[in-house]
């Protein structure tokens, strides 16, 4: 993982704890469910966003590298296990 993806990844994951640890004190005192409703759908899009730019940060270099390296049934392999995974 490149230096730049990791720090963007940690960024995004404090981000999402600290949204997280928000909509429980919503949750805690008995805040309006349209309201905590809403933040959860923000958290949502924080982890599509964190999901897209680890992906994206994977197909720059570990995909390229393993290919490189002769690994391409595996890399495939998990590329489709992923791909499956974000489907369900």
């Amino acid at each position: 993982m490149f230096d730049e993806t990791k720090k963007d990844a940690v960024n995004r994951i404090s981000y999402i704890e600290g949204h997280l640890a928000g909509v429980k004190k919503m949750v805690e005192e008995g805040r309006y469910c349209v309201d905590v409703l809403k933040q959860t759908y923000a958290i949502r899009r924080a982890i599509e966003k964190l999901e897209s730019k680890l992906l994206d940060g994977h197909l720059h270099s570990c995909v390229i590298e393993g290919v490189r390296e002769g690994r391409s049934d595996e890399i495939l392999d998990e590329l489709v296990e992923l791909y499956g995974l974000a489907n369900k």
